[in-house]
């Protein structure tokens, strides 16, 4: 393999792995907002009580 070819499959190695180091990177910040989102879901579960009593005096 020549010198060029060499350059060239290194080069595309080299990007495949930022491609894939990029969508790793995406992936765990949409992992880590969904977990934020269910914390706070569940930090509002903590008082269940709340809310399931209705006042009709009027």
């Amino acid at each position: 393999m020549d010198i060029a070819a060499l350059s060239s499959v290194m080069s595309q190695a080299s990007l495949q792995q930022q491609v894939s180091l990029s969508v790793a990177n995406k992936t765990m910040e949409h992992s880590e907002a969904s977990s934020e989102g269910l914390i706070k879901m569940m930090e509002q579960s903590v008082n269940p009580h709340l809310g399931s009593n209705i006042d009709v005096k009027g």
